[in-house]
């Protein structure tokens, strides 16, 4: 398999995507990109860009506290919400648009007599 060679803004594109794009793992943003993960992680590794939600060399997560756990989660819960409110909000404006310009287009069916609808005789 030929390897694949990438141009420095390329590269300088994607470890910007990454580093500005709150809360991306290199897998999410190598897919989006259609690198593979080992090619991104070295390229954030030479740019000095840190790598974000690697586990410890054990392997085991540290314990989140009951109370902090309940804190994110409402918050979380509280972000959904309001973008539900958004997203609803989009869908009413996007009806009403839809019932306006459908009021406003004819979509009368052209009889076959009509000029617009033969066939050019060859």
């Amino acid at each position: 398999m030929a390897r694949k060679t990438y141009s420095e803004e390329f590269r300088r594109d994607a470890v910007e995507l990454y580093r500005v794009t709150e809360g991306a793992t290199i897998s999410r943003i190598a897919a989006d990109l259609g690198i593979t993960d080992a090619t991104l992680s070295a390229w954030c590794r030479a740019a000095g860009v840190p790598v974000r939600g690697r586990r410890s060399d054990t392997g085991q997560r540290t314990a989140e506290d009951p109370v902090g756990e309940v804190d994110r989660l409402r918050a979380r819960v509280a972000e959904l919400e309001a973008s539900e409110r958004t997203l609803a909000v989009e869908r009413d404006i996007l009806r009403a648009a839809a019932k306006y310009f459908a009021g406003e287009t004819s979509w009368s069916v052209a009889s076959s007599s009509s000029p617009t609808t033969r066939t050019p005789s060859r």
